[in-house]
């Protein structure tokens, strides 16, 4: 196995910003990470590209009414972690693409909170877990990377956001998720964050008995693929320069 860096704070990191589809895929993917950012002193913003309007098969409400009550769950959960800056880009869940729109939407929030690092969703598909694919997700990912590089620091791209007062940011590090891919964040500290966000989201794992368990065991599994010791916790990403 490949040597894996592992987190260490960073006096230069100072504001990060987190990039998903969904509510709850920070907190099943990341919020261990969130939890040792913001223990560390650096301001944590969110920005849902959907509100989860389509999640949840049990539900009768509307879409319109799931939306409220995630959005309203996430907000929960992000103030677990110590993160109360939320933006919602109210996007069709389950219809997410890459396009110009949501390009410049994200770059938006980056020329706006910028941050030093961003975080966000693995644009490839994983062929061992279907389930961590969902299309929302790489569309995500790759839009996020797209604003990333360039748009949030193209004075050219987007000029309406000039327009907004909002000038050009270059971002220096970019955090993808979706397993150990040569660094990794021990979260042994804060696993217990993590589960008090997740639990956060009622609509979503409310009836589930096994989500310690579950939780646990993945973020066990990430541990040991980090090369960690025996009874520690993790998540892993894959730590971009792009500066």
């Amino acid at each position: 196995m490949s040597e894996v860096e592992l987190y260490e704070a960073n006096a230069e990191r100072r504001r990060a910003l987190a990039v998903v589809a969904h509510p709850d895929d920070i907190d099943f993917g990341m919020a261990g990470t969130i939890a040792r950012l913001t223990g560390d002193g650096v301001a944590v913003a969110y920005c849902l590209v959907t509100s989860g309007d389509a999640g949840g098969d049990s539900s009768t409400t509307t879409n319109e009414e799931r939306a409220r009550e995630r959005e309203a769950e996430q907000t929960a959960a992000a103030a677990e972690l110590g993160v109360r800056d939320l933006t919602f880009l109210h996007y069709p869940d389950g219809r997410v693409e890459v396009t110009l729109d949501l390009r410049r939407d994200i770059a938006r929030v980056i020329r706006r909170w910028r941050p030093d690092l961003v975080l966000t969703q693995n644009p490839e598909r994983n062929w061992e877990r279907i389930f961590a694919s969902h299309p929302d997700h790489l569309a995500a990912g790759e839009a996020t990377l797209r604003a990333v590089y360039p748009d949030a620091r193209n004075p050219h791209a987007f000029p309406e956001l000039l327009s907004e007062g909002l000038e050009p940011h270059v971002v220096p590090e970019v955090w993808v998720g979706g397993g150990v891919n040569g660094f990794a964040v021990d979260i042994t500290d804060t696993v217990e964050r993590k589960l008090a966000a997740l639990k956060r989201h009622v609509s979503q794992v409310g009836g589930r008995e096994d989500l310690d368990e579950m939780v646990r065991a993945w973020a066990s599994a990430t541990a040991d693929a980090a090369g960690l010791a025996s009874g520690r916790f993790a998540e892993g990403f894959r730590r971009v320069v792009t500066a």
